[in-house]
């Protein structure tokens, strides 16, 4: 091979490796300008519910003022509190007097100084009762309660 022939290779050579890298960069600034598209869709994306929120929002301020929901709100908290008002009339709450002579009771019981009675260890006879006869006890707790989900 001559010394021309292998000088017009290497320059050969080196005008690919010169436009490789020109391809080579001109895909990266292409990869870059697809990210950089797909990023401003997503923007105008997040922007466009941004618009569809503010108009609900708008919209929600039409139709309810601050005014109004501090009524909603102080009806609420009225219902609460008298919510908690029956609950305690029905629960029955103890005063700490009771629950001071509860509390000594129990104490009493636990140290052994009250005596308790005498619990029978025989067993108790089997008894089948029909579907419509129940004991008297049974029919008087249950009428309560049908009572109180009425009132």
């Amino acid at each position: 091979m001559t010394f021309s022939k292998a000088l017009l290779l290497l320059k050969k050579k080196r005008y690919q490796d010169q436009l490789l890298d020109k391809t080579e960069n001109q895909i990266s600034n292409l990869e870059r300008l697809v990210q950089d598209l797909e990023f401003a869709q997503i923007e105008k994306r997040v922007i466009d519910g941004l618009k569809v929120g503010n108009d609900c929002l708008k919209k929600m301020h039409e139709v309810m003022t601050i005014e109004e929901v501090e009524r909603i709100m102080d009806e609420t908290q009225d219902a609460i509190d008298y919510q908690r008002q029956i609950d305690e009339m029905l629960s029955g709450s103890f005063s700490q007097e009771d629950e001071d002579a509860v509390l000594a009771e129990l104490e009493a019981i636990t140290q052994g100084d009250v005596e308790l009675p005498e619990v029978p260890s025989d067993e108790l006879p089997d008894v089948p009762q029909a579907a419509e006869e129940k004991p008297e006890r049974e029919r008087s707790r249950k009428k309560p309660e049908r009572e109180l989900l009425a009132a």
